[in-house]
This record gives structure tokens, C-alpha cells and sequence, in this order.
């Protein structure tokens, strides 16, 4: 029997928690790779007992199994592109950032993961420290909501467009590659996401959605953004087809009647 071969498989790796509800985390960021023609792969650093209400307790992997995690998918698979999520414990945000480098991952997305959208905290006081020092340094891109960009500045909320892009340039400064500041908690009927790099700044905008179904957005567009990666295009490319995704997602969204509280995105907006 002859076997034809076939072109390489795109392959993203989510590095993330689990939401036991399915609408953020790991089970976001596979629906969001499966939807856009990307493999998807994990590397579960928490689990969390959390529904669309909110997270009623979290489970910390050990950052050991963690790496022995990243050893097996990593010396298996021809990864294109990394996502990482949440990371709650600064023991972790050390192995995750030494397994990268073991590896010479240069795609990584990384969205820090604070605050859930129910309003719970995510990630230890200590670890956010740890998440500035070690990792984002090394990330192609981070991905922070205007709440998550002012906590990592120690700065007020930015409102305003200037606001956020001297806020995504003091990231820059403090070792940030590339930002992409997310209006989503702005206000006005846009919503506009600003792209920040030591060239300049690239603006996209879309229209502010509004639905209650909101869990698991940011984890969702990162996710989004490291597919695009991973099949080829460039950073401007891959945040311009995420946003445009998932603003569809969202729009779709009140299509879906899930759980009691904030509801996911409709993530396969364009199959069912």
C-alpha cells in the first residue's frame, strides 16, 4: 500500500487551566483551534471547579507534572504556536517559562490571566511578579484586558484610546515584545483593540456586542490569535482575523442557552 503525504498539520498548544463548565480555559482554547483548522494540544496547569456562575475552587497541577507535561507534547509534536493562559502559582510561571526555552518556542501568546469574568481572582499575588520578570518577556505578543494591563502597570484603568496606547508602549518598556490592549471593557457602541509594537501602533475596531455570554472572550481570542500563528500569518494578520472571528463568535453567542450566568461564545458560530 502507498501512503501520499500529506502537508504538515498546523499544531497550537494551549498551557492553561481547565474550566469545568467548558466556556474558558484549555476547553475554550480547543474549540477555538478546532474552529479555525488548527490541532490542538494542552498542557494543564490548574484545574478549576467553575460554571458560568463562577469558580468555586481551584487545583493547582504541580509544577513538576507540568513540565513533564510540556516534555511529552513538545518532544513529540512540531509545535507552531503556543497560547498560555492561566498560571496561578509563580512555581509555575518559572517552569512554563524554562520548558519554553528548553524548547526555542518563539510563537507564544500570552494572555494574563487575573481576574475571571465572574470576578474571581485567578492568580497569586506572588506570581504576578513572576509573570512580569520571567514570562512576558519571552511572549511574541500578550494579550491584556484594560483591568489586567492597569494591574500589571500598578496604574488607574486607561478609558481613553491614548490611554491605552501609552499604557501598551509602558509594557513595552517594561519588557513587553508586542501588546494588543483590548477595549472590551471599554465603552461605546465600538469596540477598539490597539495593537502596540516598537514600530507603531495598528488599530482594530468592530462592533460592541452586547450579550451576556461573554465567558471565556479573552482566552478565546488568544487562542484565536496563536491559530492564526500557527497556520502562517504574520502578528498584524493573526490579531486582525481573531478579532474579526471573534466579534462573529459573540454575535452568535445569545444562540447558545448555557448555564445560569455568563454564557461561552458560540466558537462554532460557522458549523452548527
Amino acid at each position: 500500500m502507498t501512503f501520499t503525504s500529506a502537508p504538515k498539520t498546523p499544531i497550537a498548544v494551549t498551557i492553561a487551566g481547565s474550566d469545568s463548565g467548558g466556556g474558558a480555559g484549555i476547553q475554550a482554547d480547543l474549540k477555538t483551534f478546532s474552529a479555525l483548522g488548527v490541532y490542538g494540544a494542552t498542557v494543564v496547569t490548574a484545574l478549576t471547579a467553575q460554571n458560568t456562575v463562577g469558580v468555586q475552587g481551584i487545583h493547582d497541577v504541580p509544577a513538576a507534572f507540568i513540565a513533564q507535561q510540556m516534555d511529552s507534547v513538545f518532544s513529540d509534536l512540531a509545535v507552531d504556536a503556543v497560547k498560555i493562559g492561566m498560571l496561578s502559582q509563580a512555581a509555575v510561571i518559572e517552569t512554563v517559562a524554562a520548558g519554553l526555552e528548553r524548547r526555542g518556542v518563539s510563537r507564544i501568546v500570552l494572555d494574563p490571566v487575573m481576574i475571571a469574568t465572574s470576578g474571581d481572582r485567578l492568580i497569586a499575588l506572588d506570581a504576578v511578579q513572576a509573570l512580569r520578570t520571567v514570562l512576558i518577556p519571552r511572549a511574541c505578543l500578550i494579550t491584556p484586558n484594560l483591568p489586567e494591563a492597569a494591574a500589571l502597570l500598578d496604574a488607574p484603568v486607561a478609558h481613553r484610546e491614548d490611554e491605552m496606547r501609552r499604557q501598551g508602549e509602558a509594557l513595552l518598556a517594561a519588557g513587553a515584545r508586542a501588546v494588543l490592549m483590548k477595549g472590551g471593557h471599554g465603552a461605546g457602541d465600538r469596540s477598539v483593540d490597539l495593537l502596540v509594537e516598537p514600530a507603531g501602533t495598528t488599530r482594530f475596531e468592530g462592533p460592541r456586542v452586547a450579550t451576556r455570554n461573554t465567558h471565556g472572550t479573552g482566552c478565546s481570542l488568544s487562542a484565536a490569535i496563536a491559530a492564526g500563528l500557527a497556520k502562517g500569518l504574520d502578528l498584524r494578520e493573526a490579531v486582525g482575523a481573531a478579532k474579526t472571528w471573534l466579534t462573529s463568535a459573540l454575535q452568535a453567542a445569545d444562540t447558545l442557552r448555557i448555564g445560569h450566568g455568563h454564557g461561552p461564545v458560540h466558537h462554532f458560530h460557522a458549523w452548527w
